[in-house]
C-alpha cells in the first residue's frame, strides 16, 4: 500500500502535522485551571473564555480538516479502495461519525464540549445518556470515523494512513485529559462534602 501513499508531498506532511497540533493545543489549555490567563484576557468572565476558546477549537477543526482534504487531492487512489461496496462503506461510517459528534456537542453543551471545566465551570454529572451510553469518548471516535470515511470514499491510502495518526493523536491526548478531569471532578465532589460536614 505505501506505494499508493505519496509521501514526497508537503502536504500530507502538511495534514500530519495539523493533526498533531490540534489536540496538542487543546491540552496546553489544561494550564487555564491553573492560572486562569484566558479568563483574564476576557476580563475575568470565565463562561467568555471558554466560548472565546470554543470559537478557536472550532476554527482549528475546520482548517484541519481543509488541510486534510486539500492533501488528499494530491494523493493517488488505491483500486481497492474505489470498489463499489468499499467506496459506499463510507456513507455508514460518515454518517455514524457526525451522529456520534453532533449528538456529544447537544448532551454536553457549549461548555462542557470546550473544556468548560477547566475555566471551572462544571456539570452536576457525568452524562451517561447516548451517545455516551455507546461511547466513553464519542466525540473523537466519531471524528476518527468521519476521516476514515473520508478517506475510503476519495479511495485515498493517504487517509488511511492520516486517519490512524488521528485514532493516535486522540488516544495520546485521552491519557493527559481523562485524568486530569477526573481530578478536577474529585476535587469539586471533595469539597462538596467538606462543605456538608461544616454545615
Amino acid at each position: 500500500m505505501t506505494s499508493f501513499v505519496d509521501f514526497s508531498q508537503p502536504s500530507f506532511w502538511i495534514a500530519a502535522g495539523s493533526i498533531a497540533f490540534n489536540p496538542t493545543f487543546w491540552k496546553g489549555v489544561v494550564t487555564e485551571y491553573h492560572n486562569k490567563v484566558i479568563t483574564k484576557l476576557f476580563g475575568g468572565n470565565s463562561k467568555l473564555g471558554c466560548y472565546g476558546l470554543a470559537v478557536t477549537i472550532f476554527s482549528l477543526g475546520i482548517i484541519r480538516d481543509y488541510i486534510y482534504h486539500k492533501a488528499l487531492d494530491a494523493q493517488p487512489t488505491h483500486p481497492a479502495l474505489t470498489q463499489p461496496l468499499v467506496h459506499l462503506s463510507a456513507i455508514p461510517l460518515f454518517a455514524t461519525g457526525n451522529i456520534l459528534v453532533l449528538t456529544s456537542m447537544y448532551a454536553l453543551g457549549v461548555t462542557g464540549t470546550y473544556l468548560g471545566d477547566y475555566f471551572g465551570i462544571l456539570m452536576d454529572a457525568p452524562v451517561t445518556s447516548f451517545p455516551f451510553s455507546v461511547s466513553d469518548a464519542p466525540m473523537y471516535h466519531g471524528s476518527t470515523l468521519s476521516f476514515l470515511a473520508t478517506a475510503i470514499w476519495r479511495g485515498k491510502p493517504a487517509g488511511l494512513v492520516l486517519t490512524v495518526l488521528v485514532a493516535v493523536a486522540y488516544a495520546v491526548a485521552r491519557t493527559y485529559e481523562d485524568p486530569f478531569t477526573g481530578m478536577i471532578y474529585k476535587k469539586r465532589d471533595e469539597e462538596r462534602r467538606g462543605g456538608k460536614k461544616g454545615l
